[in-house]
């Protein structure tokens, strides 16, 4: 073999380890389940609202606990608020991306308030459940389909059901939105969901690193198949839409800059179900509540009486 045949091998070899590792480190640092430094806490002042609304949630005799088993193994975990009467109507309500079920307080009581029954799971890999990767909704929609049915078995065989989803949380209940879902489920509400994984981690790559997507996209998409079972191009939240027939409101802040604001075009026109649009003027990622409370529950409040 020449000698200019094998440096060209050992180059070859040289860059496929290295991205190999590089493929690794960006799985690690953006799917594998642990604190993130480029996620920011919120340092704002309480509003009473919340403090109100965490009060009645961290309650635990206003709450209790459901487990349930993944189709693949893993011991799931949700809080469950029963309405304060019979309505036969349960929001199920989805956190983001390294959030968790506690979080999600001041949703929680929008829909208590309106006399719904509220499960809150934790997404495989957060707080209480098991996993040891993200799916970035697309595994975390066969799971939202397992909660469907627990609530139908728990509750009643004909509840209602609203799916409401933020960030992370509303790329998931999209992409449930693709799947067979019983007539139980009225209306979706996803708020500052992206339009797929890859265009997400495509747009997060260029925010932080200043990095074009190829080759680290699709090698970590590679790597993410070995490790998690799925590519990133299958955890397609427009892909998904195109076979939803649920009504869905569809809420983005035009101030986001976590997941762009453009995004919200875009998974607004992926599906021909009866939809509305509400875009918070000023509002950041995942800010569009906080922004103006009151009118977020009028506008939640008004789409699910003409779906429900």
């Amino acid at each position: 073999m020449k000698k200019s045949m094998k440096i060209l091998i050992g180059m070859v070899v040289v860059i496929i380890i290295a991205l190999g590792f590089a493929g690794n480190y960006f799985y690690n640092y953006a799917l594998v389940p642990a604190e993130k430094d480029f996620l920011s806490g919120s340092s704002s002042e309480k509003s009473p609202e919340l403090v109100q609304a965490e009060a009645w949630f961290t309650d635990d005799n206003n709450r209790t606990t459901w487990q349930m088993e993944s189709v693949d193994g893993l011991n799931l975990s949700a809080i469950y608020l029963p309405a304060d009467k019979d309505q036969k109507k349960t929001a199920i309500i989805a956190h983001g991306y390294m959030g968790k079920a506690e979080d999600m307080a001041q949703y929680a009581e929008l829909y208590h308030s309106l006399g719904y029954n509220v499960l809150l799971p934790d997404a495989r890999g957060h707080d209480a459940s098991e996993g040891d990767y993200i799916g970035f909704g697309w595994d975390e929609r066969k799971d939202y389909q397992q909660w469907i049915q627990e609530v139908l078995t728990k509750t009643n065989p004909d509840e209602a059901i609203v799916l409401h989803g933020v960030s992370m949380g509303a790329a998931t209940v999209m992409m449930t939105s693709g799947e067979k879902l019983p007539d139980n489920v009225k209306a979706i509400v996803e708020d500052c969901g992206y339009t797929s994984a890859k265009d997400e981690l495509t747009y997060q790559l260029k925010q932080m690193f200043n990095l074009p997507p190829f080759p680290l996209i699709p090698v970590t998409s590679l790597v993410t198949k070995i490790r998690a079972g799925y590519f990133f191009g299958e955890a397609d939240a427009v892909k998904q839409l195109h076979n939803n027939t649920t009504p869905m409101l569809f809420i983005h802040g035009d101030k986001d800059d976590f997941v762009p604001f453009y995004m919200l075009d875009e998974v607004y026109a992926a599906t021909d179900a009866p939809k509305e649009k509400y875009v918070v003027p000023g509002a950041g990622h995942a800010e569009a509540f906080s922004k103006d409370p009151a009118k977020y529950k009028e506008i939640v409040a008004n789409f699910l009486a003409v779906h429900l």
